[in-house]
């Protein structure tokens, strides 16, 4: 096999140069931007996952080394590189940090605060949201904000779409403070550390802090003054869950009449009849069922909870013998009506119907007699509170699973009820929906299902009091480690990745974590991606195609001044980021900076800072950063919605950050 892919990687030269076309670039450039033209069409489009492509790129640059200028070492010198260890490293400071509880601790104090004025609301989102994005990681910021301002906006009457979009621009913009802010600023450290030359240094903790304070400050004007009218209202201000995902007239109560031929048939089958209907809930005389449905039969007197649009709805009564609930009480409060075997009246707050309404006394007795032989699962299951709540699909995991909604209500023990992403909300066939990082599910579960998903890194669930339950004492221990950490880095004491590394073995000798509980913080897709896009890097600077591209930029850009190419350098950058991810963009637009600089006869630094900031803030789409599609969801936007508030903003920032590049390190 070795030896077959040698012989054709010896081949391919000889072939290629006997093509009758001659190439308008070198072969080794050629093969780099083919390879860069894969990569990004993979990360657009995701036909398998992100960690997947990056392993797949690694290998690509090994077998086409000749070309690319890789050697097998340096492909998988992304493993040990200190920003890949670095970013692991954060991952795990950052929730140790959360596991003591102290967002959730400001979280609650700022809300206090807002109360039901909107301009305070969205002061305190961004206050809250973007100073912590430069110590803890921005995700982990916002997937605690999300489900605080929804239950927020439901509460005081507000839109949650007011205040989403400022929370995940908030949060990007203070990732800017420090390099370990975002990932993209390690990764530009370490790429700067590649091509900016022999005398090329890591970024300092503290580098770029006074440009990221200016930057952090007039977003949050702007987000306060003219981003908040251009802010959308997508959702209107809703008083529960099903009213924010338009299920009022979706979720029904019917009851199964004694002559109903669904008598006997499983839950299961009657999605088998080509009809949209799902159960998701039974009330049997004093139990309720709402878990493995699908195998349970239907009995005479069961009050079936369902979900189906109208014209089914209609269907289902007139074929199937059921009646809605309050038609069937009404029946029996006014004409006496007797009630179906089976049926508990009190269970559904009608003290004063007698059960003497519910069939015969054989009936009842065997009624009885079935509960009394269910013993502690009749216990266990009336006691069971059950809730509507929404669940965010946070992203990571979600971004390259292939689960659809089926999977989800097996792997958490819910029923789905409904899907919004972004404006679309999808209720009908729902179990033949893949779901995506952003979804946002409005699903039933029982309290204490509700409560292990709260736990559960992957989600966030929008529960009123859904907290975790956290020691409070050890913040002051979390919060001395970070500072630890960062402190040792700033001062110069030990690098970036040993201090970060330091903090982590200090979370884990202090038990604020595990190392499980490590393992599971950490983003292993993310880790994959970078480590895979770092020698993608060397074949971009080894083979010429950086020299190449920098050859192009200068030449249309001649008669622009150096501080006009900056700017439009820095806008390009970003334009490139919302196509691709920021990893792969800082790789590919590094090293051009550099060669454009060198050209130019410009400072190299100032567009190595140019790329770092531009590649952190991509404003313009919900998948050019996570926590855009994060909010996507939940803010029920439009996929414009971001151009329409980051659009403005992008191009301020266009000309503040270059104008603070050239104040501070000079052109």
């Amino acid at each position: 096999m070795t030896n077959g892919l040698h012989t054709l990687a010896l081949a391919t030269p000889t072939l290629l140069q006997g093509l009758p076309v001659e190439l308008p670039v070198s072969l080794d450039v050629a093969v780099v931007l083919v390879i860069i033209a894969v990569v990004f069409v993979l990360f657009v489009t995701q036909p398998v996952p992100i960690d997947a492509t990056a392993v797949g790129l690694v290998v690509a640059l090994v077998l086409l080394g000749e070309w690319t200028g890789v050697s097998p070492e340096q492909a998988v010198s992304g493993f040990s590189n200190p920003a890949t260890l670095t970013v692991l490293a954060m991952f795990v400071l950052s929730e140790g940090v959360r596991r003591t509880g102290v967002i959730q601790i400001l979280t609650r104090k700022l809300i206090a605060f807002a109360g039901d004025n909107e301009f305070r609301q969205l002061l305190a989102t961004v206050t809250l949201s973007g100073p912590p994005g430069g110590v803890v990681s921005n995700v982990s910021v916002v997937a605690v904000l999300i489900p605080a301002i929804m239950n927020l906006a439901r509460q005081t009457k507000t839109s949650p779409s007011k205040l989403l979009i400022p929370l995940s621009f908030a949060s990007m913009l203070g990732g800017m403070l420090t390099v370990v802010g975002t990932i993209t600023n390690l990764l530009a450290s370490e790429v700067w550390v590649q091509v900016g030359g022999p005398d090329a240094q890591p970024f300092a903790l503290l580098e770029f802090t006074h440009l990221g304070a200016i930057v952090l400050l007039v977003g949050i004007v702007y987000l306060l003054t003219v981003g908040r009218y251009l802010t959308p209202a997508r959702i209107e201000p809703a008083g529960s869950p099903t009213d924010a995902f338009g299920m009022t007239d979706y979720l029904t109560d019917v009851v199964v009449m004694e002559d109903s031929p669904l008598v006997g048939s499983r839950v299961g089958e009657l999605g088998e009849e080509d009809l949209d209907l799902d159960v998701f809930q039974i009330v049997r005389g004093n139990r309720t069922l709402a878990h493995g449905l699908g195998s349970e039969r239907i009995q005479a007197g069961d009050v079936l909870s369902v979900r189906a649009d109208q014209e089914t709805l209609q269907e289902v009564i007139e074929q199937g013998h059921l009646q809605l609930l309050p038609e069937v009480m009404e029946a029996a409060t006014e004409d006496d009506a007797p009630l179906p075997p089976g049926f508990s009246p009190q269970r559904h707050g009608w003290e004063s119907l007698d059960t003497e309404h519910s069939g015969s006394p054989a009936e009842d007795e065997a009624s009885s007699e079935d509960t009394e032989e269910d013993g502690d699962e009749t216990e266990e299951t009336s006691d069971e509170e059950i809730e509507l709540t929404e669940v965010v699909l946070l992203p990571g995991p979600w971004s390259s699973r292939r689960s659809g909604v089926t999977d989800f209500e097996r792997d958490y023990d819910v029923t789905v009820l409904a899907l919004r992403r972004g404006d679309e909300v999808i209720r009908q066939r729902l179990r033949e929906v893949r779901l995506q990082a952003g979804d946002v599910i409005l699903v039933q579960a029982s309290d204490q299902v509700l409560d292990r998903i709260a736990r559960d890194t992957n989600v966030a669930i929008a529960g009123e009091d859904r907290w975790e339950e956290f020691d409070r004492s050890k913040i002051p221990i979390a919060l001395g480690i970070l500072a630890g950490a960062l402190g040792l880095a700033a001062l110069d004491v030990l690098t970036l990745m040993v201090s970060a590394l330091t903090g982590v073995a200090a979370m884990f000798f202090t038990g604020i974590l595990t190392p499980e509980d490590a393992y599971e913080a950490i983003d292993w897709e993310v880790i994959f991606m970078v480590a895979g896009v770092i020698p993608l890097g060397i074949a971009v600077e080894a083979s010429g195609t950086a020299d190449l591209i920098a050859d192009l930029i200068v030449s249309v850009s001649v008669l622009l001044p150096v501080i006009a190419v900056l700017g439009l350098f820095y806008l390009g950058t970003a334009i490139i980021t919302e196509m691709v991810s920021n990893s792969a963009s800082v790789v590919l637009m590094l090293p051009i900076g550099v060669g454009v600089a060198s050209q130019l006869g410009a400072n190299p630094f100032a567009f190595a800072m140019a790329v770092t900031f531009a590649a952190s803030t991509p404003l313009l789409t919900p998948v050019g950063y996570q926590t855009n599609l994060m909010v996507y969801g939940p803010g029920g936007y439009k996929f414009t919605d971001f151009a329409r508030v980051g659009a403005p903003l992008q191009l301020i920032l266009t000309v503040v950050t270059t104008a603070g590049i050239a104040y501070f390190w000079g052109l």
